[in-house]
């Protein structure tokens, strides 16, 4: 039997703050043979996902760092090739940590759900019944808890878990408004995904909010944290809700950056502010996602996706990201 040949996004350089290309390396090595328990997946859309930056470098708080050498740790949708697990059958798609390679050999604890390509195109389940899908329907209505009439803000709303966001929030009745960085992103956001209003964070935000959200901030989604979550929370209503789902506007954590205190604020607000981790919900994945793709099919939702063929650019793909030249879920298509 011929060998067969692994290209792989390896991590070569220890990054501070968001990774660039010359911190990886595209390499190419055969696969070892499938053990007792594992299964080979053939990769067909990788995820890239701003979440990757705290794999990599130093500054991650909650998980050592991935070691150097090993293949980019990154979700992605693929296909069962060959099985030595009883219960995962050759010929399924799956969604799991199956890194930024042409194939993996994974086993159980690696996989994250189930992907049926006659539930909806192969490429959502890396992005709108991925983990940004679930985030948005799940942290909103967990923590945001929207109701009718309600003003719901949403920072990097154009993006992968923002422009579902914001469809979720006009769905329940609320008021959905956009902080975008230009206003190419702001049109697509009132006329793709279901925002009122938006504003441009490059502008003075304080006097943006306050045109924009007369009444006050009853939910703010905020994917971004920084400078715009500090003048946010001057804005925010009595009893406002504030979900920290991503810090995108910081690049790095050592050292911690300083900023104007909150906790006056959260008082006299009444404030109430959660973080939102997706994997602490999987058991929910499967259910949450029927319902995206319910209302996917019914036409209730759009999406959009950013799509790449060459493995090689994977790492350029992450550096697109954090500087917003994304149009919608940035994948690399594989196969």
């Amino acid at each position: 039997m011929s060998v067969m040949l692994n290209r792989q996004i390896v991590l070569t350089r220890r990054p501070v703050g968001v990774p660039q290309p010359e911190h990886f390396e595209l390499q190419c090595h055969p696969l070892p043979a499938l053990g007792e328990g594992e299964m080979l997946i053939e990769n067909h859309y990788l995820s890239v996902d701003p979440a990757q930056r705290g794999y990599v470098n130093d500054e991650n708080n909650y998980a050592p760092p991935l070691p150097l050498g090993a293949v980019m740790r990154a979700m992605a949708v693929g296909r069962v090739l060959a099985s030595r697990h009883a219960d995962y059958a050759v010929g399924d798609y799956w969604y799991g940590w199956f890194g930024w390679q042409d194939y993996c050999i994974a086993t159980p604890a690696a996989l994250l759900r189930r992907v049926d390509p006659q539930q909806a195109p192969l490429s959502t389940g890396a992005g709108l019944l991925g983990i940004n899908g679930l985030t948005a329907y799940l942290a909103l209505h967990d923590i945001g808890r929207p109701q009718p009439g309600e003003t719901v803000l949403v920072s990097a709303a154009a993006g992968a878990v923002g422009s579902i966001v914001g469809q979720l929030a006009r769905q329940a009745g609320a008021r959905p408004v956009a902080i975008v960085g230009s206003a190419e992103k702001g049109r697509r956001c009132v006329e793709d995904y279901g925002y009122e209003a938006w504003l441009d964070y490059h502008q003075p935000i304080e006097a943006a909010l306050r045109d924009t959200c007369p009444r006050g901030i009853d939910v703010f989604f905020d994917n971004t944290g920084g400078d715009i979550s500090d003048a946010v929370l001057r804005q925010m209503a009595l009893f406002g809700r504030i979900i920290q789902c991503g810090t995108l506007a910081t690049a790095s954590w050592l050292p911690a950056p300083q900023g104007p205190r909150a906790e006056r604020e959260i008082l006299t607000r009444r404030l109430r502010i959660e973080g939102f981790v997706i994997f602490d919900h999987q058991r929910r994945f499967d259910a949450t996602a029927a319902r995206l793709a319910a209302l996917l099919a019914a036409g209730q939702l759009r999406y959009a996706e950013d799509i790449s063929e060459d493995l090689a650019q994977a790492p350029q793909a992450l550096v697109d990201v954090y500087a917003g030249r994304n149009r919608g879920k940035r994948l690399i298509r594989l196969r």
